[in-house]
């Protein structure tokens, strides 16, 4: 199930998206009717209990370029276990999921201008919650780091300030038409083949991240600094 911290926010969430109607869930998200319809059918059979019927672990539910890269699926049990104790999925949704939490279907993405009684997106909503419960998972840690492979979209509900970690962010850029370009579809593929990397390679320190080599990358020490490393290749 998702954490604990996170549960009531969601349960909040889902009940000011309950009073939207299609029309206004197409208009929010920018989805077509069909799609908006489903949604709204997702949020009225939505249960604040979570079950093997009604839910899905979190690595499995979601898909998209970086799920693809990611290939859960073909993870070992000991893989999903260490992902499950370090890696943090962020959820517009749920703030904060970890691999293997259960979770409901929806569609509710970070940047959506979503009111609440927070504000009127939900940054405001999440505010310092999410950094909070990150502090919370790296609390033993003598020199805390988080490696960030989100989207700015979704890293921006991180509150930067009160996160008590250092941040080590992975760029991925291909050779294109004479120079190195961060490709969007590339670079959210390169964002899962990395995470995989960290996990079947048990990645303690940022150093270790350097030896990623997944589909033609390599680190390009010139090109980075100690809290932005790239990753570059010459053909996809």
């Amino acid at each position: 199930m998702p954490s604990e911290i996170h549960r009531p926010s969601a349960n909040m969430l889902f009940e000011v998206l309950r009073q939207k109607s299609p029309q206004d869930i197409a208009s929010l998200m920018g989805l077509s009717d069909k799609l908006a319809a489903l949604n709204v059918a997702r949020y009225e059979v939505w249960q604040p209990k979570f079950t093997a019927t009604n839910a899905r672990q979190a690595v499995l539910a979601f898909n998209g370029d970086v799920y693809e890269g990611l290939q859960a699926r073909t993870l070992t049990a000991p893989d999903l276990d260490w992902a499950q104790n370090h890696v943090a999925i962020l959820s517009g949704l749920y703030g904060v999921l970890r691999p293997l939490d259960r979770m409901q279907p929806y569609r509710l993405e970070m940047g959506t201008r979503l009111a609440t009684d927070a504000g009127s997106n939900l940054y405001q909503f999440w505010g310092s919650q999410i950094a909070e419960h990150l502090n919370t998972r790296l609390r033993a840690d003598t020199t805390p780091v988080v490696v960030n492979l989100a989207s700015q979209e979704y890293f921006k509900a991180v509150d930067r300030k009160a996160l008590k970690a250092r941040v080590i962010d992975c760029v991925f850029e291909d050779w294109k038409a004479g120079a190195y370009k961060i490709i969007s579809f590339h670079a959210k593929r390169a964002r899962g083949l990395m995470a995989r990397h960290a996990i079947t390679h048990r990645i303690a320190t940022p150093h270790q991240l350097e030896g990623f080599d997944l589909e033609g990358y390599a680190f390009a020490p010139a090109a980075s600094e100690p809290e932005r490393l790239v990753f570059r290749r010459k053909a996809a």
